[in-house]
């Protein structure tokens, strides 16, 4: 089992910043994929980020170059660095994990864009 709990999120303006916090019960260093992903209202939920076992990430096309996912393995917790935001950034932001064979979510934060 894997307990996972999201902070960081709240209102920001068009072009701020937010970092958002993913902090998990287990070791992420034995974690095989983290990753956040988010929900507007009315759309599906969607991938913004992933960080591998190896080191390795990946973003979607919407996010790339804007948005940053980074691991401290000693804290045990996965951050996501979101720069430039958009009106259509703001969705409900959730932590994943996929470990063991299992798949865990946390409840989600709130990222709300607005000016």
């Amino acid at each position: 089992q894997v307990q996972l709990a999201e902070s960081g999120g709240g209102l920001v303006q068009p072009g701020g910043s937010l970092r958002l916090s993913c902090a998990a019960s287990v070791g992420i260093f034995s974690i095989n994929r983290m990753a956040w992903y988010r929900q507007a209202p009315g759309k599906q939920r969607e991938l913004v980020a992933a960080t591998f076992y190896g080191g390795s990430t990946n973003y979607a096309d919407s996010v790339a170059g804007r948005f940053t996912i980074s691991r401290d393995n000693a804290k045990n917790t996965v951050y996501l660095e979101m720069n430039s935001l958009k009106l259509e950034d703001a969705a409900v932001y959730y932590c994943h994990a996929f470990y063991n064979g299992g798949v865990y979510w946390g409840q989600g934060t709130q990222v709300t864009v607005s000016s």
